[in-house]
Formats: C-alpha cells, sequence, structure tokens
C-alpha cells in the first residue's frame, strides 16, 4: 500500500510541474527584437555581422538605426528604444555615461549600464576624391587651401568624422581660415559627405579609412597628418533601458569575438588593444 502511495504521489508531482515546464521555456531568446543603434560609418561591417549572426542566435533579429552619433544620443536622450549604442566618438557615449567626466556630461545623463561599456574598433581620417576623377592633383590636406579646391565636404560640428576633421584644421593652423573661404559644404553624417564626393558635387571631403574603402565612387588622395587629431575609438554600451539585457549582452559578446573580429577587419577597422 505504501508502495502505490509512493507512485501516485510521484504522478500527481509529475502532472503538477509539467505545464510550468512548458509555459516558461528559459533557454533561447524566442523572437527577440534587438535594436542597435550604430555610427553611420559602421554600416556595412554591422550588417555583416548581423547576418552571420543569424547562424548563431536565428530567433534574434536585430534592427539597426545607422546615422551621425550625435543624432542618435540626441534620439537616445528623447526615448527612442535602444539597446546598444555604438558611437564613432568617445563624447557622444560620456554625455549620456553617469561615469564620464562632468564637463562632458553636463546634463548628469545615466542611460548606460554598469560594466557594458567598451571600445569595439579604431579607424582613421583620410581625404578623398571622386573616384577616377582627380584632375587637379588633389593629394594634401593642405590642398584645400589652394585653386585646387572649390569645395570640400565636412560633417558638421555633430558629426564625429566632422570633429576629427576640424581638429585636423585646427592643429594644422588652417581651420579659422577654411572656414573664412567658404569653402565647406557641411554633411548631416559621414556618409552624406561620402555621397557629395562619389556624386562630384565637391572636388574632395574627409572620410574615415573605412568609409573610402568601401566606397566604389571614391578614391583616398591623403591621409591627415599623423598627430593631428587623437585616435579614434569607437566605444560600445548596452543602455539600462534595454527589455533585453540577457539577449543585448550575448550580442555584445559576439561583437567581441573571432568572427566579428575578422569582418571588422576586412573592412578597414582596427581593434583597439584591452
Amino acid at each position: 500500500m505504501k508502495m502505490m502511495k509512493r507512485i501516485a504521489f510521484i504522478l500527481a508531482a509529475i502532472l503538477f510541474c509539467t505545464p510550468v515546464v512548458i509555459a516558461h521555456p528559459v533557454a533561447g531568446f524566442a523572437d527577440t527584437e534587438l535594436t542597435v543603434f550604430a555610427a553611420a560609418s559602421m554600416t556595412e561591417a554591422m550588417k555583416q555581422i548581423a547576418e552571420q549572426y543569424k547562424k548563431v542566435a536565428p530567433d534574434v533579429k536585430i534592427i539597426y538605426n545607422f546615422d551621425s552619433s550625435g543624432t542618435l544620443k540626441t534620439q537616445i536622450e528623447q526615448g527612442a528604444d535602444c539597446d546598444i549604442f555604438i558611437s564613432a566618438g568617445q563624447k557622444q557615449m560620456d554625455q549620456i555615461d553617469i561615469k564620464a567626466d562632468p564637463k562632458v556630461n553636463t546634463q548628469k545623463l545615466d542611460f548606460v549600464m554598469d560594466g557594458t561599456r567598451f571600445n569595439i574598433v579604431s579607424n582613421k581620417v583620410v581625404m578623398v576624391v571622386p573616384k577616377g576623377h582627380n584632375l587637379k592633383g588633389i593629394n594634401d590636406f593642405k590642398d584645400v587651401m589652394t585653386d585646387k579646391v572649390r569645395l570640400i565636404a565636412l560633417g558638421n560640428s555633430d558629426v564625429p568624422a566632422g570633429q576629427y576633421a576640424a581638429e585636423v584644421y585646427t592643429n594644422l593652423g588652417l581651420w579659422d581660415k577654411l572656414k573664412e573661404m567658404n569653402k565647406i559644404s557641411y554633411a548631416g553624417n559621414v556618409k552624406e559627405v561620402l555621397s557629395q564626393v562619389a556624386a562630384g558635387a565637391v572636388d574632395c571631403g574627409i572620410v574615415y579609412s573605412t568609409d573610402a574603402a568601401t566606397s566604389n565612387g571614391v578614391d583616398i588622395a591623403a591621409e591627415a597628418p599623423k598627430g593631428s587629431y587623437k585616435p579614434i575609438t569607437y566605444p560600445a554600451a548596452i543602455l539600462k533601458g534595454t527589455k533585453n539585457e540577457k539577449a543585448a549582452k550575448a550580442f555584445i559578446e559576439y561583437l567581441k569575438g573571432d568572427a566579428s573580429v575578422k569582418i571588422f577587419k576586412s573592412i578597414g577597422f582596427a581593434i583597439p588593444a584591452k
């Protein structure tokens, strides 16, 4: 009789527990949408990585929002849904990171999740000209002060690529003179700079080396002089408002892995030392 009671108890326990297990699977990221805000200069690399990530996590859909880092930062401030932010400049990340210098994060914004920020890639600043149409022989950043250049495309003051261009020309002692000459055609992000140059609307433009490497419409005319701008490192971080923390952490780890690093390097990015 005792044995029969024990069997009945075990069967009842199984029947009681089974629906709970079915209703609450603990593994996987079923139908998860992960929103990643990334600098426009990372478009090609991140799209390739998303395609590759489908093989690792087929239930996770990566939704990208590519734009200038300044625009993305503003959208985050205004409450846009974003799980991961990748900026082309430290400034834009610092402005929403409570642990950053308060002289930069002047509004004491606190969007970055502790322990998730890291430098994902680094880049270079180059001058580009329309592909196959460098008839005036532009081959130096200083050529912008000569008759060789009628118009140059630069990112505006809210675009990291534009900030780096301004830094280069400031260190060359030419920034104020260049602005006075009214030769600058400003763009809202680095891809717009690239488009203006590729279309021949301007004589040259300043972009990242990776933008030049992935474009069929431009040639590199010159690299910015060594020491004329601070090293370019792109920070990435999960944001505190994420509703998909587990999936976001998994994707961040994937971005650090060999498969992603291989893609970054193939496009011309370098990997910062840890």
